[in-house]
């Protein structure tokens, strides 16, 4: 005849001793004492962020939707090559900050278009070439809001 054993389980307690609540007690202190004097520390107080204006667009598609994924290039028409290139977000924003001051940029846009399917592929043979562009003035330190429409580009 065989017998069986149950096992009984034992609750762990934990007591407090006084050791264990002068350790608590300390950890907490220093903890607040820290959390209240690490505030953060700039690096020098008396330098400023440079001064700038702010160039902001929404790309739109051949459709009017905000395009997502154009390339975005910002040129100075002062320059022989473009300063900036960016990428518009889901929502077709894109912004840049440059210079202040009286300034003229060329904003161009660029983009590839394949329509989807009736079985929900891009058909890649019928894609087509997105391009726009637009000039900003910009004056001073100030934000210039614009729109870039991309349409399909004639060969």
């Amino acid at each position: 005849m065989r017998t069986t054993r149950t096992k009984t389980k034992r609750k762990k307690r934990t007591v407090i001793t006084k050791q264990l609540w002068s350790r608590s007690a300390a950890v907490c202190l220093a903890l607040f004492v820290f959390s209240t004097f690490a505030q953060p520390v700039a690096a020098d107080k008396n330098q400023k962020e440079k001064p700038y204006a702010l160039i902001f667009g929404t790309a739109y598609g051949p459709d009017d939707r905000p395009f997502y994924g154009a390339t975005i290039r910002v040129h100075s028409l002062t320059k022989k090559h473009p300063s900036w290139e960016l990428r518009s977000d889901h929502r077709g924003e894109f912004g840049q900050r440059v210079p202040p001051g009286p300034g003229d940029y060329l904003i161009h846009g660029e983009a590839q278009y394949a329509p989807i399917g009736p079985d929900g592929k891009p058909q890649k043979s019928k894609a087509k070439r997105l391009s726009g562009e637009t000039k900003v003035h910009v004056d001073n330190e100030e934000r210039v809001d614009i729109s870039l429409h991309l349409t399909e580009q004639r060969k």
